[in-house]
């Protein structure tokens, strides 16, 4: 929303916007109630969505979550209550650009650094099926969008093919 806007700013220097120019405010316009029912669905239920999928990695490929003898459970959780938050706010705002460009770009690049875009894949496939059962399927198909665009930016270069749910 944030970017369309800037964008239409920049692109109607002068001039009235057209009215194919101005739907993305109708479409948000209508969509808002359900984004923020969701935005507050995801607030309130943020430690079950991560807890779920900590315990399915943990059952499924807990070597995710060590590295040699150190537990990376505490830092994995911080890391994925950022970017679910982040995710929930880009849903709110209906701005992906905005996440990628602040904060998943940046994000990719620590991943690497530390090899752990398998865990990336991994996290962000689990939990599209976890707020599959936690929202209604209204709500899940707004989140789910952004969170596969988290697990193929965040996991681009994994060395795992597919993950089986």
């Amino acid at each position: 929303m944030l970017t369309q806007t800037q964008n239409l700013y920049r692109e109607s220097d002068g001039r009235y916007a057209t009215d194919e120019e101005l739907q993305f405010f109708q479409d948000y316009i209508q969509s808002f109630p359900l984004r923020l029912t969701t935005y507050n669905k995801i607030r309130t239920s943020e430690a079950l969505i991560v807890q779920q999928v900590q315990s399915q990695i943990r059952a499924r490929a807990p070597h995710l979550l060590q590295r040699g003898n150190k537990d990376l459970s505490a830092k994995w959780k911080q890391d994925t209550l950022r970017i679910l938050r982040h995710s929930a706010l880009a849903l709110l705002i209906d701005d992906r650009d905005r996440l990628r460009d602040r904060l998943l770009l940046w994000f990719q690049t620590i991943m690497r650094a530390f090899d752990a875009q398998d865990s990336c894949k991994v996290t962000y496939s689990i939990m599209q099926n976890v707020v599959e059962s936690l929202l209604t399927r209204e709500e899940a198909a707004l989140l789910r969008p952004i969170l596969e665009y988290n697990r193929q930016i965040l996991s681009q270069a994994s060395s795992i093919e597919e993950f089986p749910l």
